[in-house]
C-alpha cells in the first residue's frame, strides 16, 4: 500500500506499509521447491538430454529433422525397473538398424541418482 507523505518540502515521498503476511507461505513454497529442484539437479539433467540428442544423431545417423518421432522420458524411466528401462528403450530403439546396446548402457548409467522431477509436490 503507497501512501503520499504530506511535508513542507517540494519533494513528495512515497511510504511503503507492509500488510499482513499473506505473502510468506509463498516465499516457503518456492523454497521447498527451490530444495528439491536445485541447480546441480537441473543442470545434470540438461546434460543427459543434450546427451541423447547427440547420441540419437549419431544412432540413425542423420540430422535431427530426419530422426523418427522418437520421446525418451527420463521420468518414465525412473519409475521402472532396471530391467523395465532397458526394455523401454529397446522398444522404443526398435526402428535403430545399429547395435544400441551402449546407448542404452550409457542412458541406464547416467540416469542413476536422478530424481523424478514431473508429477505433484509432495506435502
Amino acid at each position: 500500500v503507497a501512501a503520499m507523505a504530506s511535508e513542507p518540502s517540494t519533494q513528495s515521498r512515497v511510504m511503503f506499509q507492509t500488510g499482513d503476511k499473506t505473502e510468506e507461505p509463498a516465499h516457503r513454497k518456492l523454497g521447498k521447491l527451490t530444495v528439491k529442484y536445485n541447480r546441480k539437479d537441473l543442470q545434470r539433467r540438461l546434460d543427459i538430454e543434450e546427451w541423447i540428442d547427440g547420441q540419437l544423431h549419431l544412432l540413425f545417423d542423420c540430422e535431427e529433422e530426419e530422426i523418427p518421432e522418437l520421446e525418451i522420458d527420463i521420468d518414465e524411466l525412473l519409475e521402472l525397473s532396471d530391467e523395465g528401462q532397458r526394455t523401454r528403450l529397446q522398444e522404443l530403439l526398435q526402428e535403430c538398424g545399429k547395435p544400441k546396446e551402449d546407448f542404452i548402457n550409457g542412458l541406464l548409467y547416467r540416469i542413476k541418482g536422478l530424481r523424478k522431477m514431473s508429477g505433484p509436490l509432495k506435502k
